[in-house]
């Protein structure tokens, strides 16, 4: 990796990472009473060792004068091994929590381990520790074969990768201390998040720049949603988060927004965060991964860009659909609803759209996992943008609200859509990138999409159950008005469904390790690809003499 990087280039990276290990020791220093200095010495660590690495490589050979004439494909090799780690992770932490829901006994009387701080650890380690490095890796290798032009940076693709994965590893550990804001999908605290900015802010910097000095004069779909997921990403962030900490040695802060402002700011981004980060990004990969895979063209490429402004423009309004029944103005709780089901316009135009770019191709479906786990995250994505829809209407959202249906929503449309596409666009890209002719086993890919799909239906349909059964209980009355069931007896109705998905989430998590050792094992014994026409950007050619 280092060998890519010429001297000046070794030289900023290692004062980028130097500058990183002393905000770090000011951060210990300044925070040596409280867990911002724990979490002051992580950022040391993880600097420091990245620092080791660029000084301890600094006098190697420098790279060819022909750089330019390949794509910079280190970064996305990195980012794929970051995020099948973060996969394995986030759902160990998964089955975990969901274990603990069955026997609180495996919390085993620990604060560190109690539900409240793991379950955070979780959804960030496979949100943004999975799918994050998985939208980053994808989305650089993207832009680079749509565009025919190699990325615009040498430095920034790995401040980007390795800025968003310290930014990971200080939310969970943070989470383990007990630090947190307390905001659904935003838990980390300002320090975090202020560091994630200048991230996030450098990678729209870097994708802008590379679609500039692009090659091919049409920008490809799949480019659209990248970006709209890298801006608006950033700007949900940034507003959602904006908070006063109590002083800059301490991790607490507090939210500039009161009340039911904080409520309605909170779920336009939380939603948003659904709509842009495991949607619009992973749309992306679909529109990539999904034609090169099945060998045909998207079906209507208008109906791909009818789909992109539908869904830029209706997903913003929906997030008010979280708050029905509360303090929330009832008009605003209805916008949320009126676009929540006006969406489905330009999700199934998605759906549909790769759907029909199969037809013609169901034998290739038939026979190659890899492209059924597309088709499944197809399928499972037109099946929960339904699902959603539905629920934000309000006379159905009082009986699903509050209620495990939720979960099994969140979770047919995370596993189901954004794990699966995820996975079956690594195992397309795997064996192209490492230059291999296919992976190292297909029985694996086999296995890894039935235990997938296994634990996905079981967890959706344990979910479903547990919370239509909860809801029903909950409002149901006695002759006298009187509640007919305890709270106590919900939670014993839903006993067998808790354990249910325990089994389901195992299930998944068993497939993530078997696509672990698949994609090691391509890597490392696959048979190389046959020779053929190198896969390299446009270079200008240059005039004889000159």
């Amino acid at each position: 990796m280092i060998r890519q990087l010429t001297s000046s280039e070794r030289q900023r990276g290692a004062a980028i990472a130097l500058a990183v290990v002393i905000t770090g020791a000011a951060m210990a220093a300044l925070g040596r009473s409280d867990t911002l200095g724990v979490q002051g010495v992580i950022v040391m660590l993880f600097a420091g060792g990245l620092l080791y690495g660029v000084l301890s490589s600094f006098y190697e050979p420098e790279p060819t004068e022909d750089r330019e004439a390949s794509y910079y494909d280190d970064p996305i090799k990195v980012g794929i091994v970051l995020s099948m780690a973060w996969a394995v992770f986030g759902m160990f932490m998964g089955v975990w929590v969901a274990a603990q829901l069955a026997w609180p006994d495996l919390a085993f009387d620990a604060a560190w381990s109690s539900f409240g701080r793991l379950r955070p650890a979780h959804t960030s380690g496979v949100i943004f520790g999975f799918g994050g490095n998985a939208l980053i890796a994808t989305s650089f290798h993207v832009v680079q074969r749509t565009s025919r032009a190699r990325l615009a940076g040498q430095i920034s693709p790995w401040f980007v990768l390795l800025g968003f994965n310290l930014f990971c590893v200080l939310a969970i550990s943070g989470y383990l201390l007990g630090v947190t804001q307390s905001k659904e999908y935003a838990e980390a605290e300002w320090y975090a998040d202020l560091w994630l900015v200048i991230v996030w802010v450098t990678y729209f910097i870097l994708y802008i720049a590379t679609i500039a000095r692009r090659k091919e004069p049409h920008i490809y779909v799949a480019n659209w949603y990248f970006m709209a997921f890298i801006l608006v990403v950033a700007i949900l962030h940034i507003v959602n988060n904006l908070a006063v900490p109590v002083s800059w040695g301490h991790a607490k802060s507090y939210t500039i927004w009161p009340g039911v402002q904080d409520a309605m700011v909170q779920w336009w981004y939380g939603h948003n965060a659904v709509a842009f980060f495991l949607t619009a990004g992973f749309l992306g990969m679909l529109y990539y991964y999904l034609p090169v895979r099945a060998q045909r063209p998207i079906f209507s490429y208008r109906l791909s860009i009818l789909s992109f402004w539908g869904i830029t423009f209706f997903y913003m309004w929906a997030g008010s659909h979280h708050l029905h029944y509360t303090a929330l103005p009832h008009w605003v709780q209805t916008l949320g609803m009126t676009f929540s089901v006006m969406l489905l316009v330009p999700s199934w135009a998605s759906a549909g759209n790769a759907l029909l770019t199969l037809n013609g191709a169901w034998h290739k479906v038939r026979d190659d996992a890899t492209l059924r786990f597309m088709m499944a995250a197809v399928v499972f994505y037109g099946l929960s943008t339904f699902e959603g829809s539905f629920l934000a209407i309000r006379p159905v959202n009082s009986l699903s609200h509050y209620t495990d249906w939720t979960v099994g929503h969140v979770h047919a449309g995370a596993l189901g859509w954004v794990a699966l596409i995820t996975f079956g666009s690594l195992y397309t890209l795997v064996p192209s990138l490492w230059k291999r002719e296919r992976m190292y086993s297909a029985t694996l890919v086999e296995v890894h999409f039935w235990l997938a799909i296994a634990g996905t239906l079981i967890y959706a349909f344990a979910m479903w159950n547990s919370g239509i059964i909860q809801g029903l209980m909950w409002r149901t009355y006695t002759e006298d008005g009187a509640l007919a069931y305890s709270f106590v007896d919900s939670l014993v109705a839903m006993y067998p469904y808790y354990i249910a998905r325990a089994f389901g989430g195992l299930l998944f998590l068993l497939g993530a390790v078997v696509g672990c050792y698949n994609m090691w094992m391509t890597v490392q014994s696959a048979p190389l690809a046959a020779p053929r026409e190198a896969d390299v950007p446009v270079v200008p050619a240059t005039i004889p003499g000159e």
